[in-house]
């Protein structure tokens, strides 16, 4: 890539910039409007102030990362009539990509060179270094995730410099870099409310946060992929993730709050998040759960990830009743579920008035309507569901190609995504509720699964990772001798079966929060979207001859596309480098197979 020169003018609309995570806080010297290079890092604040544009790289509640997922194997997009273009082999190599964008990386190093200039002492200046390499680490966590080698960048260019040119680096000199600074950071960074520092922003167990993640990643790519080196970051993971378990053991204790909570201001287990309010930043998210623009839903492996409240999995536990059954399905089930697929119901209009509705006379509709008044409230979740108007969803599930009459809130599979939905604002496409960007429930099953690969998982990691995720959820411990190699029959038998649970628990805490994808590709495990992605037992005497079902039958589960994906090739594994940069740089060499 050719990476782009652009000279420093001028760096205006630093408060709007900081809004997202600052809102509510103010910096002791009042912000100038327009800064130059020469007065933006004359002192701490004013670095602050310019610090706090680097939060707009969050995204928060940006639809782009939950449909990610529709590239893995537990959700799927069920407005496309095409499927992924990942899964069914239809990528080519883009002219243009927003991953492999210098920009942000530039806007960093602005900072970083002019650090040293500044009137601030060593220890300050060492506090704005850790927070532009904790971003620049982010940034390039992004791009080593996708493309492998890509060139480091650790100053500002300009129009002579030789690194507009620069080939490739290989990726095992950038993943020392994104570590070496991820460790610096940890090391000097002031904690938010010292010094003048806004609360909510990067701290010590954000930085720690980011290794515990990215060290993962690194150290589990490079051993199914074969690379070696892997042991390293394995380690950098658990030692971060270690420290914050001994900070924070405790989690808040309800799992939907973390996502439908207007503020998530002092919540247990929340390490950074970012602020919406309305009038200044807000989202979109919560209106696509309840209009006809949303398309997410689970898969049936998706819904059967979830364990039964004995801990045991719905092939071998005797709470278990059938899955032909929307209502038996749900039943004893972890209490994700519950948040995260819409469960079944169905109600009666109440005359004509579409805010209103009635039980039916059967018992069995209003179970979960019922239950729904002990784990929500109507402020964030109730049954029956409703649009962004507030208009009753009389049934669920609620087929796109059998809706009764309603446009809105449509699935295919059956299994509607009910995780970002809420009642907090019924005001369309105007959302403010909080988005958690580092929270503890995503370290503790990074701390696991670290612990696995490093040969040093047991009973008490399970007891501090896993199963206080399992006792939020109402889930029975994971008792790791219990573990045996038929615990889940379905279980890929070339992973142990103490990793698939680990695994699995991974998969049912991050639902839908944009890990999958990146979980498949690092595990070398993308078979999995391969497989064919079905919904819900049906029969079509009882919906609708628009919807199909798998081998044509007249009753079994839904399968949308017909046929299966090809296999999922090697060169997929990397993205492919922009066609525009490779003309750009001569010194760029393509990702093989593209």
């Amino acid at each position: 890539m050719r990476l782009k020169s652009l000279k420093f003018n001028k760096i205006i609309g630093a408060i709007a910039l900081s809004l997202s995570f600052a809102a509510c806080n103010t910096l002791d010297t009042a912000p100038e409007l327009a800064f130059s290079e020469e007065n933006a890092f004359e002192n701490f604040q004013v670095t602050q102030t310019y610090a706090l544009g680097l939060y707009t790289r969050f995204e928060g509640y940006d639809l782009n990362r939950i449909n990610s997922d529709y590239d893995a194997d537990l959700m799927m997009n069920n407005s496309s009539s095409q499927g992924s273009n990942w899964i069914w082999g239809r990528i080519v190599p883009p002219a243009t990509s927003s991953i492999w964008n210098f920009s942000f990386v530039r806007q960093v190093n602005i900072m970083l060179d002019n650090l040293e200039a500044s009137n601030m002492n060593e220890a300050e200046k060492n506090h704005w270094r850790s927070v532009g390499y904790f971003f620049r680490a982010f940034d390039y966590y992004e791009k080593i995730a996708a493309f492998g080698d890509v060139p480091w960048v650790d100053r500002v260019l300009t129009d002579q410099d030789e690194l507009l040119y620069a080939p490739r680096t290989p990726r095992a000199e950038l993943a020392d870099h994104i570590l070496e600074d991820l460790i610096f950071a940890e090391a000097n960074i002031m904690e938010p409310g010292t010094n003048g520092i806004v609360s909510n922003s990067v701290s010590k167990d954000v930085v720690n946060a980011l290794i515990s993640r990215f060290g993962l990643f690194e150290g589990t790519w490079r051993k199914y992929h074969n690379l070696g080196g892997g042991e390293k970051y394995l380690r950098a993971s658990v030692e971060a993730s270690e420290k914050l378990l001994v900070k924070h053991p405790i989690l808040h204790q309800n799992y939907d709050e973390l996502f439908n909570s207007e503020s998530l201001e002092g919540v247990k287990g929340i390490l950074l998040y970012k602020n919406y309010q309305l009038g200044l930043v807000t989202h979109i998210l919560t209106s696509r759960h309840r209009n006809s623009a949303g398309n997410w839903d689970i898969t049936k492996r998706g819904a059967d990830s979830y364990l039964m409240k004995d801990g045991k999995t719905r092939w071998n536990s005797p709470l278990f009743e059938t899955d032909k059954d929307a209502y038996a399905e749900f039943r004893n089930r972890d209490q994700r579920m519950l948040y995260t697929i819409v469960p079944p119901f169905r109600v009666v209009a109440s005359g004509t008035d579409r805010l209103a509705w009635d039980y039916t006379e059967d018992p069995k509709d209003r179970e979960y309507i019922d239950l729904f008044k002990s784990l929500s409230s109507a402020a964030q979740k109730e049954l029956p569901s409703r649009n962004w108007a507030g208009f009753v969803l009389k049934v669920s599930p609620h087929y796109r190609d059998f809706n009764e009459g309603h446009p809105y809130n449509v699935s295919r599979t059956g299994y509607n995504l009910f995780k970002y939905y809420s009642r907090l604002h019924d005001i369309q496409n105007v959302d403010y509720s909080d988005a958690p960007i580092f929270r503890m429930g995503e370290v503790m099953v990074n701390h696991a699964e670290a612990k696995w690969e490093l040969g040093e998982f047991d009973q008490d990691v399970a007891d501090r990772t896993i199963n206080k995720l399992r006792e939020r959820a109402k889930v029975s411990p994971m008792v790791v001798s219990e573990i045996t190699p038929d615990f889940d029959p379905t279980r890929d038998q070339t992973v142990d079966p103490v990793l698939w649970e680990i695994r699995r628990e991974r998969g049912v805490e991050l639902m839908a929060e944009g890990f999958r994808f990146d979980d498949l590709r690092r595990w070398k495990k993308m078979s999995y979207a391969s497989e064919p992605k079905l919904g819900r037992w049906i029969k079509a005497s009882d919906v609708s001859n628009r919807i199909p079902i798998q081998g044509g039958a007249s009753q079994g589960y839904i399968q949308f596309f017909s046929g299966n994906p090809p296999a999922f090739p090697d060169y997929y594994y990397l993205y492919p480098l922009p066609t525009e940069e490779l003309a750009l740089n001569p010194n760029l060499v393509q990702n093989p197979g593209w």
